[in-house]
């Protein structure tokens, strides 16, 4: 057996995540995911018994009535208690499928009365989390496939239970609280699916859906992006680690501290030194899965490394590239701050190959964004 193989083989379930062999629903972690997985049960109950009686009877018949029997074709008319009977017990049927299914449907869709309200924007490949109402209002982050589940991705080398699932910033929230999750995309259309919580939803570019949970239970629950939305598709998971309210209360308060910290004055001058550092980090979260750690790029993606955009002495065209984007794949990065997309560049204009000397101020991408 191939290494890879049996690397493969070589994982056990993943609590709030894939299981192995796994052949039915996840488990349920909210009270929505409990009743799909009861309706799902039910509607298959419903169908196994419409096909064992339909095709019993086919069946029965053809061997019954089979010619090598001596079976003559019987002549008679429609009858009318027989038509009425096959027209009633259908739409019986129906209504008793679709009774409990709305009444699933409506709950899924009723996201009034939230306690705490999350944008989730879907990057190519990424997810960006906006705390917009309730407790921890303002906190907001990206969250980005781990640096080193993408390495193993590369090498051919799958290791771990949560292979390709691993964030560097997971999505938190409280045990028992109405969780609403508006969804809209900045680039294709993208889909917020966590399997536990029974939540799929659409993320489109210049519209906004919304959906919900409250999720029973703390622990880490686990999904993905489940449109086909690029070449990265395979690397856009999602993370919800559910907290108790007073842990959660305990990560608000620090990272409200970290964002206090990491706020920066634009206006403020960074010595080029200070910059590339600052830029080398932001790099490594943000570009290097695409355009690698050594700058050399990969198929389609662009190398930076001796880029003639990134080493022109007009620095306002990698400037534009970052805060816009580029039709063949490149995301727009104006979700960064003005600080981390001035270090980033000036990292990659003075890394690799790349010796301009070129410094970018945070004034220089203010300016660049009006």
């Amino acid at each position: 057996m191939l290494p890879a193989a049996q690397a493969a083989m070589a994982v056990n379930d993943l609590p709030g995540g894939p299981a192995v062999n796994q052949t039915n629903l996840h488990p349920a972690a909210t009270a929505i995911a409990a009743e799909l997985y009861w309706l799902h049960n039910f509607m298959l109950v419903i169908c196994t018994v419409i096909f064992v009686a339909v095709f019993g009877v086919m069946f029965y018949s053809i061997l019954k009535h089979r010619r090598s029997r001596g079976a003559k074709a019987a002549n008679f008319h429609e009858s009318t208690a027989v038509e009425v009977a096959w027209t009633i017990v259908p739409f019986l049927i129906v209504i008793g499928m679709a009774l409990p299914a709305t009444k699933a449907v409506v709950a899924m869709k009723d996201t009034t009365n939230a306690d705490l309200t999350i944008k989730a924007t879907g990057y190519q490949w990424k997810w960006g989390y906006d705390y917009l109402n309730g407790e921890g209002q303002g906190i907001n982050f990206l969250s980005t496939l781990d640096v080193t589940h993408r390495q193993m991705s590369d090498a051919g080398k799958p290791q771990g239970d949560d292979y390709l699932l691993k964030v560097d910033n997971p999505l938190v929230v409280p045990v028992d609280k109405k969780i609403r999750i508006v969804t809209t995309a900045s680039d294709v259309i993208h889909a917020w699916m966590i399997p536990a919580f029974g939540v799929k939803q659409d993320a489109i570019p210049g519209f906004v859906r919304d959906t919900w949970f409250r999720a029973d239970k703390t622990g880490d629950f686990y999904g993905q992006c489940a449109e086909l939305c690029g070449k990265e598709h395979a690397y856009m998971p999602i993370h919800v680690k559910v907290l108790s309210q007073a842990d959660y209360s305990a990560w608000v308060a620090e990272q409200q501290k970290k964002m206090a910290a990491a706020a920066d004055d634009p206006a403020k001058v960074w010595t080029q030194t200070d910059l590339i550092a600052r830029g080398e980090k932001v790099y490594a979260a943000n570009c290097a899965a695409c355009h690698r750690p050594d700058g050399k790029g990969a198929g389609p993606i662009k190398a930076l490394d001796g880029s003639p955009v990134v080493n022109d002495a007009d620095k306002s065209k990698q400037v534009a590239v970052v805060l816009n984007g580029l039709p063949n794949g490149m995301p727009a990065w104006k979700q960064l701050s003005d600080t981390e997309i001035a270090a980033v560049i000036t990292y990659t204009k003075n890394s690799w190959s790349n010796h301009t000397g070129q410094t970018v101020q945070p004034a220089e991408i203010v300016a660049a964004r009006k």
